[in-house]
């Protein structure tokens, strides 16, 4: 009789498991019955795709978790590094640091797989440039561009390509460069996030004209951050990087969104959701003994009902959730530890605040770099407006900037902008001057406001586009990446140099030296003030 063998191996899963285990946690499918019948003949070949721009974050976990499914499910998995899509994203990546970026990518996804232990044999790794300009694609790109509208390119990459006010034509490109990845990958199904599905429609509609097949499209929902919009390469504050010592995990944790029985929009419980239940199957709250002790979710949803009924603190919850995110990063943290992979990581991403001194001698040398990353600009709202107790022409406001308590602002804004139209809108707040007291009253911050260069002077404060969350960082055009100066020394006077080329545009956007401030969700704009001035 034979012993071990087969008989002792887990049954093969059937085409319904492999079903349920590619789609769980998934937005949105499209292709579902083409899915099944090719699960009913054969293994289902799908790749997953990554511009090589910012440093991944810990919301790259969510895709490796489902990666991680996939391959539970028998997939034949390819992971693409798309470096030539991450120069034509308006150049994320110049062209000088695309090789040394995409050897970064390699290595730490690598890492991040090794950590939820997925076998990377079992994965196949490309580079998008290993194909992309070879005589065949080159051809079909042609092809394609003589087929598709400047208006369906357009549409087809507006959540994804970098928005700026002149477009370069590359941006256009993207799209069509995506959608024949998936025949010259030869797959089955490509996997994304839900901001991709445009790219994947187009892909739909454009690749039949071309005498390929239409694909499968699986879409996971887009993780928000930890202040609660996207979490994003681009946005400091929203993510936690990779390779953030323990105490930067902590600091981030701790100033993360997580409202006492908010689920929505909370970053803290969708990266338990998203990631440390597929991974682990289980997440244990810890807590002390005086408040019930430990407590074990085998299913996220009586995690999230809990926490909505405040049975679970906010507290308890980021503290368990750092405690389950270093066991994660831990392992990719020591094999970054390494010189060669330290060397690796600050030629792909040089740090832009070192400048080059100008020469010694100079009159009026400046060691630093004066760029408008340094500046923590936030979205706010406000909570509460009251008059000053000893000054008629300022207010006293509570404003919520994602942050576990409100910050309190004193503006000079009484005689431009009564106090019902302040409550509870939405404004931009510069959060990292020097808190100071103005009459006995501590500022943290300063709203800020667009003003008439005439007179009578108007001033309007100004607007995030609609939609967006307290805390979500606002950014000038081209300085997504850089990180903020934890205060600014008056000293140094960084804010007052930048706000020197603060302007409003002719269309009422606010920019510095012609380019524009952003959100993730468009431009910063006020009412009225063309050719304004911004503080």
């Amino acid at each position: 009789m034979q012993r071990g063998g087969a008989a002792a191996m887990e049954p093969a899963p059937g085409p319904q498991e492999k079903y349920a285990l590619i789609t769980r946690n998934l937005q949105e499918v499209l292709g579902e019955d083409k899915l099944m019948g090719i699960l009913k003949e054969r293994e289902l070949k799908i790749y997953w795709g990554t511009a090589t721009t910012g440093k991944p974050h810990v919301a790259y976990f969510v895709p490796m978790s489902k990666i991680a499914d996939f391959l539970k499910a028998g997939c034949e998995v390819t992971i693409l590094f798309a470096d030539l899509h991450a120069y034509l994203d308006n150049m994320k990546a110049p062209w000088e640091l695309l090789e040394l970026r995409t050897r970064y990518y390699e290595n730490v996804i690598k890492a991040m797989l090794e950590s939820i232990g997925v076998p990377l044999e079992k994965l196949k790794f490309v580079r998008g440039t290993d194909y992309q300009l070879s005589k065949e694609y080159t051809l079909d790109v042609y092809r394609l561009s003589s087929m598709v509208t400047q208006h369906d390119a357009k549409k087809a990459g507006a959540e994804v390509v970098k928005e700026v006010e002149h477009p370069l034509l590359s941006g256009l490109l993207y799209p069509s460069l995506q959608a024949l990845d998936e025949e010259y990958l030869k797959v089955d199904a490509q996997f994304g996030g839900v901001d991709q599905r445009k790219i994947f429609t187009f892909a739909e509609k454009y690749l039949p004209s071309l005498g390929y097949a239409k694909r499968v499209h699986l879409m996971n929902p887009m993780v928000p951050g930890l202040t609660g919009s996207k979490m994003s390469s681009s946005e400091e504050d929203s993510k936690i990087d990779l390779l953030d010592r323990k105490e930067d995990v902590k600091k981030k944790l701790k100033k993360a969104f997580c409202e006492p029985g908010n689920v929505e929009n909370n970053g803290v419980l969708s990266f338990i959701k998203h990631v440390l239940f597929p991974l682990k199957s289980e997440f244990v709250v810890l807590r002390e003994e005086k408040w019930g002790g430990n407590k074990t979710y085998t299913a996220y949803e009586a995690l999230e009902k809990d926490f909505a009924e405040q049975v679970v603190h906010p507290g308890d919850l980021k503290n368990s959730v750092e405690v389950a995110l270093n066991k994660l990063l831990d392992p990719i943290r020591e094999k970054f530890n390494s010189p060669e992979l330290k060397k690796l990581t600050n030629a792909a991403y040089p740090d832009p605040s070192k400048a080059k001194p100008a020469e010694k001698g100079s009159k009026n040398s400046e060691p630093e770099n004066v760029v408008p990353s340094r500046l923590d600009i936030r979205v706010g709202k406000v909570i509460s407006v009251e008059k000053h107790p000893d000054a008629d022409s300022l207010y006293v406001e509570k404003i919520d900037v994602g942050e576990p308590e409100p910050r309190t602002v004193v503006s000079g804004l009484v005689q431009f902008v009564p106090k019902e139209q302040l409550q509870d809108r939405l404004v931009v707040l510069l959060c990292n001057l020097k808190p100071q007291k103005m009459r006995g009253v501590e500022s943290q911050g300063m709203v800020l406001c667009a003003s008439s260069l005439g007179e009578p002077q108007l001033v309007e404060p100004l607007d995030p586009p609609a939609g967006c969350c307290a805390g979500e960082r606002v950014y000038v055009e081209g300085y997504e990446g850089g990180q903020p100066d934890e205060e600014l020394k008056p000293k140094k006077k960084v804010f007052e140099k930048l706000q020197a080329d603060f302007r409003v545009s002719e269309d009422c956007v606010a920019q510095w030296k012609q380019r524009n401030f952003l959100t993730k969700l468009g431009r910063v704009s006020c009412k009225s003030l063309k050719g304004g001035s911004i503080s």
